[in-house]
């Protein structure tokens, strides 16, 4: 799987509200994300930076992956 390189910060976060996650606050160029879970709420915070870093989406979408109990690669085939 290949992340894409230019992937900015909002459009990401475009694609992750139809996975679930609501924009909860922002502290100057970072977003944070919330999601209803079973367990409680779980967050996710996204810079706004335009393109993302390739580690920095892939730690986000690690971070994801963990949180909806999916493979990586599931859900990077959910976001396209």
């Amino acid at each position: 799987m290949k992340l894409p390189r230019d992937l900015s910060g909002s459009e990401l976060i475009s694609k992750l509200n139809k996975l679930g996650y609501r924009v909860t606050r922002q502290t100057g160029s970072h977003v944070r994300l919330t999601r209803d879970a079973p367990k409680g709420e779980q967050h996710l915070t996204i810079p706004l930076h335009s393109p993302l870093r390739v580690g920095t989406l892939s730690n986000i979408l690690n971070e994801v992956s963990i949180q909806l109990n999916v493979s990586k690669d599931k859900l990077f085939s959910k976001l396209k």
